[in-house]
This record gives structure tokens, C-alpha cells and sequence, in this order.
């Protein structure tokens, strides 16, 4: 296997765009007044939804970094509580931190030496638990996560005019 070209995939995938809408489209110019709504038939609303994706995105990148990582308790731990709300300063601290989060996985990602398929270094015994399994993992869950985001903002009526 090619290993500059499993990089520069990982690399792409990290990026997005490739194939579905990015992160940053999804939460372009979403309205305030509904950080904390809760659209019909979802248990959570906007904000928990983008608060799940930090805290997942900063779980992986704990996992891959830290020797004393602690896992967290699922589902619990994943997510904000049910009655937890935001304002705008909340809702802009999560969406940089989750810019901020993917952004230390992209360049981890990135680093020449860093053997993409070797096994995380405190991985437990699990020898699949490798550094471009936890990349796709990060990419993967936030892709679901931006997509449910933007049909739940289609549902409500949350797009701009003139949205595509």
C-alpha cells in the first residue's frame, strides 16, 4: 500500500466537501433563536446535537493522544444534558471547537513520520484500533452528524432564502 496515498485520502476525507456538504455549509447563518429548539419527534436540539459532535471529536482525539485516556461512559458522557442550553457565545465555542479539534486530528493526520496504520500506542491490546481507523471514525461520525444537522434544518424551514 501507497502510504503517501492513504495520507493524502485521509487528509481529503478530513477536509470533506469530497462528497456531501461541509460542516461549516451546515451551520452557515443557522438562527439564533433556535440554538436550543428541539425539532418535532428529536429529543435534542441543535446545539446538543453539535455539542455530541465536540465532545466525540475531542474523545477520538484524547484516545490518539493520551496514554491516560479514560473512556468515556456512553451514552452519558456523549452528549449534553437533555435541559442544557446555549447562547450565541456557547453556540460559537462549540463550532470552534470542534474546528479546533479536527483541525490537531488533520495535522496528527499529517505528520510524515506517523505511521497512519500503526496501532494507537495505548490502544489496549486492540491491533485494530490504528491512527486512520480513529481519523475515518472522526470523519465518519461528524459527515452523519452534519448531514442529520442540515435535514433537520430543511425540515424546520431553518435555510436562508435562496438555500439549494
Amino acid at each position: 500500500m501507497n502510504e503517501r496515498a492513504v495520507r493524502e485520502a485521509a487528509l481529503g476525507v478530513i477536509d470533506g466537501g469530497q462528497v456531501s456538504m461541509t460542516f461549516d455549509e451546515a451551520v452557515a447563518d443557522f438562527p439564533p433563536t433556535h440554538y436550543n429548539t428541539k425539532p418535532n419527534n428529536v429529543p435534542y436540539s441543535y446545539w446538543h446535537l453539535l455539542e455530541h459532535m465536540r465532545i466525540t471529536a475531542r474523545d477520538i482525539l484524547d484516545y490518539v493522544q493520551s496514554p491516560a485516556y479514560q473512556e468515556l461512559a456512553y451514552p452519558e458522557d456523549a452528549w449534553p444534558a437533555r435541559d442544557a442550553t446555549t447562547d450565541e457565545t456557547g453556540w460559537g465555542a462549540t463550532i470552534e471547537e470542534i474546528r479546533r479539534d479536527m483541525a490537531t486530528l488533520r495535522a496528527i493526520a499529517a505528520e510524515p513520520d506517523r505511521d497512519l496504520t500503526g496501532v494507537v500506542l495505548h490502544a489496549r491490546g486492540n491491533p485494530r484500533h490504528t491512527l486512520l481507523r480513529e481519523v475515518l471514525i472522526a470523519v465518519e461520525h461528524n459527515a452523519y452528524h452534519t448531514g442529520e444537522f442540515a435535514i433537520l434544518r430543511q425540515v424546520m424551514g431553518l435555510w436562508p432564502d435562496g438555500h439549494a
